[in-house]
């Protein structure tokens, strides 16, 4: 074809591209709109636009919410979709007509968000997953009424696009406003404010979003240690002493506080590891160890070690396999640090499942912020903060512990005696209560007997009438475990409370009577239920193996004035001992790591969000919260 040629051919195919696009153009808007649709149908047909169905619309990327949480507090929240954020900067609150009715917005209190770089506006601070936002309201005392919020927001998909800034109107319902309940603000403004509650989980959030690095792991440090203190690290103690009086007479103090250290090492690395999965996804792997058949297999565990403590038998391995591993052992210079850090691996898995208000904190930052090695540092320097006593009891070990004699064996018997400990504490998770007090009387009964208190003393010296006399008192104290138990006591630290003929009438223990649920259904339904009748409600999260939670039903349930206080209030448990898929369902609903955890819901029906209880918690401070939480 000649050159002349290619070129008509060529302005003839461009002709023919054009003038349709022409045509339709002229033919106004109805012909282009229907054109458009009729193509777009057709893509559809052919698959073209599946990467376009894909794009959430605004309401569904950002899913807003806003309502009262009392009298002068709107709590605006949006759930986010997956691997999109909102700019923390880009938000803004006005109320319409506010003017008109008197009422303000203070200062929005922001929770801490993830730092990221963004191309069009450089450094930035984002939220991903949640963003919640509490709004401050200045008004002065009067009756319920309605307003409207409006609210300004902007986020993107990431590593894709931007949505444009969204406007949203709701409607708020604020409730009564007595002159009572306003707090006079100390700012130069002199303006009414109610001063924003802010709870002791996101108080830690925010240390750790705010705070220098060094400023985090010292204070996440100091609250390990205090943390040390607390019945799930206590039973740590007689694991490590137990590895370390069974190294033998040949132990050192060098070699005691190595494998000391091997063990507080293994059990903060598990305890981060499991932090920060627990954080970005929200498993908690420390609930799934607390199957009963787990349980009972590490008791076993247990128990086998304190029975070669008392000499009955000893722990050996076949001389073969048990050469190899003596050789290796050897050659590798201290090789029975690899069972140690199993061991601290298990017992933070198994023996310490306990959730408080800093390891919360630690988990709300990293779920909010998605920033696990921030949140991963603090949650290893609380585990090492945890492990510094029993580092310290390990390294002491090698001085104070005798080398040989009778005092070795006697010091080994005691050990044996507290892993019994141990193995019975274990069980109070997955038996009845009283079948866990006859088994610490039993424990008691029998330590009594092993020290002494049925033997006949005949020229004894000091020290063997002190054993035996502890080991009467201990005689003494078993039986009256044993009795509380058949009369139906939970306490073995009380062990005759609420005994009928001691308190000379045959009244039995008041308690909170909790109606349980089991999934967000259910919950929903009761709170419209309670709110219909005006009532507040409290539901309170629970597990068999959850230490803390017992101790909240022993300690601070059982309290006259918190039962009081509780007295009109509907109080709702979520039994989540079985950790399955509906458990898991309704924990994430409230992000929350696990028990004991405790929500509050208005007479509205509303939950009371900033006032959230994560952890043990005494029962006089827990009733100031609770008047506080409940307050309208």
């Amino acid at each position: 074809m000649k050159p002349i040629h290619r070129f008509y051919s060529l302005v003839f195919a461009l002709f023919c591209c054009i003038a349709p696009l022409q045509i339709a153009s002229a033919a106004g808007n109805a012909v282009e709109g229907d054109l458009a649709d009729r193509l777009r149908a057709l893509s559809d047909e052919l698959g073209l636009n599946k990467a376009e169905q894909t794009v959430l619309s605004p309401g569904e990327a950002f899913i807003f919410d806003a309502q009262a949480t009392n009298g002068q507090t709107i709590e605006a929240s949006w759930i986010i979709a997956d691997n999109i954020y909102m700019y923390r900067d880009k938000f803004r609150f006005e109320i319409i007509d506010g003017e008109a009715n008197n009422i303000q917005l203070g200062e929005p209190q922001f929770k801490p968000g993830k730092k990221k770089y963004d191309e069009s506006f450089g450094d930035t601070e984002v939220y991903f997953h949640e963003a919640v936002i509490t709004l401050p309201i200045i008004r002065d005392a009067g009756p319920a009424q309605t307003i409207q919020l409006q609210a300004y927001y902007q986020g993107c998909v990431e590593d894709s696009f931007c949505y444009p800034p969204q406007k949203k109107i709701i409607d708020i319902d604020l409730p009564k406003l007595t002159q009572a309940s306003l707090t006079t603000s100390s700012s130069d403004t002199a303006s009414n404010s109610e001063e924003i509650f802010v709870s002791e989980q996101d108080q830690f959030a925010a240390t750790i979003a705010g705070g220098s690095l060094w400023l985090i792991i010292v204070s996440f440090f100091g609250i390990g240690l205090l943390l040390a203190f607390t019945p799930c690290v206590f039973p740590m103690i007689p694991i490590l002493s137990g590895i370390i009086i069974g190294q033998g007479k040949e132990l050192t103090t060098r070699h005691a506080f190595m494998l000391s250290l091997v063990y507080v090492i293994a059990m903060a690395l598990t305890y981060t590891v499991i932090g920060v999965l627990a954080g970005l996804f929200g498993a908690n792997l420390q609930a799934a160890f607390q199957d009963p058949w787990i349980i009972s297999g590490f008791v076993l565990i247990f128990i086998a070690l304190s029975l070669s403590m008392f000499g009955f038998y000893e722990l050996q391995m076949p001389n073969a396999l048990q050469s190899k591993i003596t050789q290796f052992s050897n050659s590798q210079k201290g090789g029975s640090m690899i069972s140690v850090a199993i061991m601290g691996v298990l017992s933070a898995l198994i023996v310490g499942p306990c959730v408080a208000a800093p390891l919360a904190g630690a988990l709300i930052y990293i779920s909010n912020s998605g920033d696990a090695v921030l949140g991963g540092l603090a949650l290893f320097a609380m585990s090492l903060g945890m492990g510094a006593p029993l580092l310290a009891i390990g390294a002491s070990a090698g001085k104070l512990l005798p080398k040989a004699g009778a005092w070795m064996d006697g010091i080994k018997a005691a050990f044996g005696i507290m892993l019994l400990a141990v193995a019975v504490w274990m069980l109070e998770r997955i038996v009845p209560n009283m079948i866990a007090m006859l088994l610490w009387s039993l424990l008691f009964i029998f330590s009594a007997v092993y020290l002494g208190a049925l033997d006949r003393l005949d020229n004894a010296m000091g020290w063997q009438r002190f054993r035996k006399g502890c080991g009467i008192a201990l005689l003494i104290y078993g039986c009256f475990v044993m009795l509380g138990a058949v009369s139906g006591g939970h306490d073995v630290t009380r062990p005759l409370h609420g005994v009928s003929f001691l308190v000379g009438s045959a009244q039995s223990n008041h308690e909170l009577e909790f109606k349980t649920i089991k999934s967000v259904d259910d919950l929903q339904h009761e709170v419209i239920s309670a709110s219909q009748n005006g009532q507040a409600v409290m539901l309170d999260f629970y597990a068999d193996w959850c230490v803390a939670c017992k101790e909240m039903e022993k300690y601070t349930f059982s309290d006259p004035a918190v039962q009081q206080t509780l007295s009109n209030v509907v109080l709702l448990q979520a039994d989540v001992t079985a950790n399955d898929n509906i458990d898991k369902a309704l924990m994430k609903h409230f992000n929350i790591p696990g028990p004991p955890s405790i929500m509050f819901y208005d007479a509205q029906g509303k939950e009371r969000k900033p006032y959230r209880i994560v952890g043990f918690i005494k029962a006089a401070p827990f009733k100031q919260h609770v008047d506080k939480a409940l307050a309208l």
